[in-house]
């Protein structure tokens, strides 16, 4: 393995890093709620009164940032080596892995993890582990 020095990014990377983290400590020191893609999601498949507003400004955030981005500069090249089966597949994998994990990467492993969370510790060690070894698998043994 090599590090394309073209690609590397640290300090972007490191500045996303930061807004990230910054603006999930905001939202849950402003609106006590934790910034979970998943969680967010759900309430709004299953709404409650007084609790769909919040839920769809933070998605229609989601859809309008990168477009916000396209507005500033061009698209990146996407490059995604999977047909569109092993995309779905994979996609629902992730979908019942949410569900089964009580949650997903973004509140386990940026908003549980800044709480000290042991069980969001034990979900983002998970979730790290099984990406290792499934990258393994399709790499090395099936030979993608």
């Amino acid at each position: 393995m090599s590090v394309d020095w073209q690609a590397f990014t640290p300090w972007s990377s490191l500045a996303g890093g930061v807004l990230i983290g910054l603006a999930a400590a905001m939202f849950v020191l402003l609106n006590g709620r934790i910034a979970g893609i998943s969680g967010v999601l759900g309430g709004l498949l299953k709404p409650v009164r007084g609790d769909v507003a919040w839920r769809a400004a933070f998605v229609a955030g989601l859809v309008a940032a990168p477009l916000v981005f396209l507005a500033f500069g061009a698209w990146p090249a996407l490059r995604i080596d999977a047909g569109w089966g092993t995309v779905v597949a994979a996609g629902l994998l992730v979908g019942v892995g949410t569900r089964y994990g009580g949650g997903c990467t973004s509140g386990h492993g940026v908003c549980g993890l800044s709480r000290l969370s042991p069980r969001s510790l034990a979900a983002t060690v998970a979730f790290m582990a099984m990406g290792f070894v499934t990258v393994f698998v399709v790499r090395h043994l099936f030979g993608a």
